[in-house]
Parts: structure tokens; sequence; C-alpha cells
């Protein structure tokens, strides 16, 4: 299935990185942890680091109800999402032609407010299996307070747009044959470290095996 992009969502600069393969949509997103939402808030520009999830077509936000960035969001304006994965930092013969090697998606839309109890249920717990996959069944679910606390936002993935780059450097053929400087990528690698228990654990509290395989 691919991606039908709109005005908003056509790839203009860098055409040749865009990506209309749909499940490379969902591939991105699956992939990141952290996701920026932009909003207009008083005539500004506001951008918020927060957590996501997906669902199919459905990318689920949350934060706090206190949040004026939130409630603006779930407002009916316009809104944008991005999620950017940094793969490498490309190192050409001239610093004009440096470069990075990614995987960004790009969601444009009308974030819809979650309000109704199953239905928010659900999106915390895709929110919550995205970031800590095995944490729904395994810690305590939230309590009703907890639910009127939190705010949930559903943002539909029609409008989208993917770039990727990949490879190595595009220099100009005079650099090239010059031999000048050194040219390659050198790549980013994320990676999970030992779980460090909380200090208030009870003696002989092991990791969870959702914790320990995680990779």
């Amino acid at each position: 299935m691919t991606l039908s992009p709109t005005p908003r969502s056509t790839v203009k600069r860098g055409k040749n990185h865009a990506v209309t393969d749909r499940s490379v949509l969902h591939a991105v997103l699956d992939a990141g942890l952290v996701c920026h939402l932009a909003v207009v808030v008083d005539g500004a520009p506001v951008v918020l680091p927060t957590g996501y999830g997906r669902d199919g077509d459905t990318l689920y936000l949350h934060g706090s109800t206190g949040a004026r960035t939130l409630r603006e969001a779930g407002s009916g304006v316009p809104v944008s999402v991005a999620v950017t994965l940094l793969d490498g930092i490309v190192y050409a013969r001239s610093v004009f032609d440096h470069s990075m090697n990614y995987r960004c998606a790009v969601v444009h839309g009308t974030a819809v407010p979650v309000t109704e109890p199953d239905a928010k249920s659900h999106a915390l717990r895709v929110l919550t299996e995205h970031l800590s996959p095995g944490s729904w069944e395994h810690a305590r679910q939230p309590t009703a307070r907890e639910l009127a606390a939190t705010s949930v936002l559903a943002l539909d993935l029609a409008e989208a747009s993917v770039k990727i780059r990949t490879g190595p450097p595009v220099d100009e053929d005079s650099d090239v044959e010059a031999g000048i400087a050194w040219a390659g990528v050198l790549p980013i690698r994320e990676s999970f470290g030992a779980p460090e228990p909380c200090p208030l654990l009870p003696e002989g509290k092991d990791v969870p095996e959702h914790v320990t395989s995680r990779r």
C-alpha cells in the first residue's frame, strides 16, 4: 500500500530520498521512541517532544491534561508530528557535501482527543507497549484518577511523508579526483545497557524477562 501525497506532504527538497511505501512509514514510526509534535499556540509555533504509539494507521500521543500544548493540539487545529532516526554521519570531501544518513517520517493532520474510557485505555496500552513492551500486564494499570489526568490524542496517518538517506557521500567529481580528505560514513548505533534496579526494590526481586530480553 502506498502513501498518497498531498500538497503538505509532498517532498520537495531531496525528492530522491522520498519513499511512498506505507509499510516503510510504519517501520520508521515503530523504530522510534520519541516524536516531536508541532502546533501553533497564541500565534507562535511550539514543538513538544513526547511519547507515542502506533496502532494500524492511527498514531497516539499523550501528556498531562494540564499541558496547554496538548489541549491546543486537540482543539481541531492543524498539527504536525515528526519522528527522526539518525543512522550515521556522512563525511564528504568538502564540508558542503557533508550529510547524515537518516530515516524520517512527518505526519500532518488534525488530532482528535480520545475520551471514551475503553478507547483511552486501549490507546494508553498501545503507548505503553511501544515504549516498554510487556509492561502493561506486568505493572499496575492506571487508576481512574490517573486516566483523568492524562490527555490522549489520536492522529490519522493518512497524510504523511517519509524520507530516507543511506550510503556514502556524494562528492563533486573534481574533489574525488583530487583525492582530498577522508570520506565515508560513521555509523550511529543505539543499544540498551544493563538494567539498573530501583534502590527501593525488595531484595531478590529479579529483573523480568520482558526487560532483560529487550534488544
